[in-house]
């Protein structure tokens, strides 16, 4: 009688808290589907001429560095600092610079796999990384999925695919035909680089959850060895870069500043969900983040919706209920 009457009272509270942490969850999860999902119509709304008028990799620095700030500060708010003077060794510090040595690698084969297929094909395939970022995540951190988990990944990574092919333009137009022939083009060298881009991809996603969640420190603090190494290779890629003759801060407007702090509060809710989450629910970010992207540049920019557009919305939603259901 006791047993149950304490289980009785204490069930509203607990159901209380279990309402208000999936509020949270769905909270930030939106807030992160939102900030992904702008990302390219504001980059489009600061072209001049067609052209962006800033350093892109001047804009990545300047992103790494208020993450790196904005952790700081948390740090020191949080009263953290005593944790840091514990785990400044080296054996804490240097596993964090593998995921950004990873991340500048794909940013680099990003560039150099233009050179190989066309911007359309490289949409498409590089929906493969869900597939790769759900077997190292399966393997790697011994998760194991189950088959309704494996059948609402695979849809997920079909909605990608079915969302980048409805955005193509596959009416050839009356032109030269050596025109046509270039429009959709991939070699073997650049198959072979976009799935080694979706294999760091997955394995800079994996190995970041599994780093943040193996060591007990502040998150705060994790962030700060993050974003330290990111900065630190980061600004090196752009000083020795010779991609672009602009100055650092050369071009930056509102929308750019914008841009720069949206992008540094999705790195830093990103670590929250690899914390406290999974990389699995990254994807689910990732893929709902197209359909925003869709909807604002039809909204902002006057771009035209496919009639396949609600297809990859409800395989994303059927996506999601096999997962997590």
């Amino acid at each position: 009688m006791i047993v149950i009457q304490n289980v009785g009272s204490s069930s509203p509270a607990r159901i209380k808290r279990q309402w208000v942490k999936r509020i949270k969850w769905g909270v930030l999860l939106g807030l992160m589907v939102l900030i992904y999902g702008s990302h390219a119509p504001l980059i489009t709304l600061t072209k001049v001429d067609g052209q962006v008028p800033f350093n892109p990799s001047s804009c990545v620095v300047m992103i790494e560095l208020a993450k790196l700030l904005v952790s700081l500060v948390t740090l020191v708010l949080t009263g953290g600092t005593s944790a840091s003077r514990a785990a400044s060794r080296l054996a804490f510090v240097a596993p964090y610079a593998v995921p950004a040595i990873l991340y500048a690698l794909n940013n680099n084969l990003v560039v150099l796999m233009q050179a190989y297929m066309d911007p359309s094909s490289f949409q498409v395939l590089s929906n493969l990384k869900i597939a790769s970022t759900a077997l190292l995540y399966s393997f790697c951190l011994g998760k194991r999925l189950q088959p309704a988990q494996w059948l609402g990944l695979g849809l997920l990574m079909l909605a990608g695919v079915c969302h980048s092919y409805s955005s193509l333009d596959l009416e050839l137009p009356d032109r030269v035909e050596a025109e046509e022939v270039q429009r959709l083009h991939i070699t073997a060298w650049g198959l072979f680089l976009v799935l080694m881009y979706c294999c760091v991809s997955g394995l800079a996603a994996v190995y970041t959850e599994g780093i943040l969640k193996s060591q007990k420190l502040p998150l705060s603090l994790q962030n700060l060895y993050l974003y330290m190494f990111g900065v630190a290779i980061n600004g090196l890629s752009s000083f020795f870069s010779v991609a672009s003759d602009k100055g650092f801060l050369e071009g930056y407007s509102w929308v750019v500043w914008i841009i720069i702090a949206g992008q540094a509060a999705n790195g830093l809710l990103m670590s929250v969900v690899l914390k406290h989450g999974s990389g699995i629910t990254r994807l689910f970010v990732i893929s709902c983040s197209m359909l925003v992207n869709a909807l604002l540049s039809w909204a902002i920019l006057g771009l035209q919706l496919t009639p396949l557009f609600p297809v990859p919305v409800a395989m994303i939603g059927l996506a999601a209920y096999l997962y997590y259901r």
